[in-house]
Parts: C-alpha cells; structure tokens; sequence
C-alpha cells in the first residue's frame, strides 16, 4: 500500500481506485441486477409480475409474456458480464428499456400517487431505470478500450 502522508494522498488513492474499478463494478452490477430481477420471472416469483401483464394486455395471455422478458433479462445480465458481449447486452437492453417505462402512460393509476411528481412504489421502481439507462450507456463508452 502506498504511504499516505496527506488528505491529498489519500484522495489520489480512492480516485485512483475508483477510476481503475468503477466501470468493472458498474458493468457487473447492472449484469446481477438483470439476472436478479429476469430469473424471478420465469418462476413467477417476481413482484412486478401483475404489473408487466396490466402493461401488455394486448397479448392474448399476458401471463406467457412475463417468463420471455424474464429470460430476455437474465440474457442482458449475463451478456453485460462478459466483456465480448457488452455490445450485444447494451443493444438487448436498449429494446426492452422502453418497455419498462410503459406503465407511466397505460396505468397512470398505479404508478402514480399526485400526477405527475407524486410516485408509487411501482413509479419509483419504472423512474429508476434513468439510472440503468445512464449506467448503460457509460459503460458502453468503453466497449472500444482496449484493456
């Protein structure tokens, strides 16, 4: 370890390790996420399983269309941990994000407590995929790296 003589070598080190094993963390940490939340799906454990088929009601079983995104995550998660296959992940993930944010629109009653600041548990839930987005793209901006 190196010898910390000041706040200032203090802060080189955690800035150092920061900038060496931000993006590593950030790209794992979304893949867990995904296959987190996708494996519940497919088994019918996952609390936004009645939201996602409120939110396509099209389909004629909307029950079948929650193991398909389930399985579609678990693919985004695992494919955001291998470092060849971040392409594919980010483009994966870029298809099924617009999706996530449906509900705002098709069931504003469930997602909302005062439209349009005022948020359900289910909002904050939708609303925090800003941060998976930006993250996405952040590590995206590495895929040209060589290291």
């Amino acid at each position: 370890m190196k010898n910390i003589r000041s706040i200032n070598d203090l802060d080189i080190l955690i800035t150092d390790f920061m900038s060496r094993w931000g993006i590593t963390l950030l790209r794992y940490s979304i893949g867990i996420i995904y296959i987190w939340f996708g494996i519940l799906k497919p088994f019918g454990l996952s609390p936004a399983q009645e939201l996602v088929e409120n939110t396509v009601y099209w389909f004629s079983n909307p029950s079948d269309f929650v193991p398909i995104l389930g399985w579609w995550e678990v693919i985004i998660g695992v494919t955001m941990c291998i470092k060849p296959l971040i392409r594919f992940s980010i483009f994966l993930l870029f298809i099924q994000m617009p999706g996530t944010f449906l509900p705002l629109v098709l069931l504003p009653e469930v997602c909302f407590t005062n439209f349009p600041f005022g948020l359900t548990t289910e909002g904050q839930y939708i609303i925090k995929n800003l941060i998976i987005i930006s993250a996405a793209i952040v590590v995206g901006s590495t895929v040209r790296d060589k290291s």
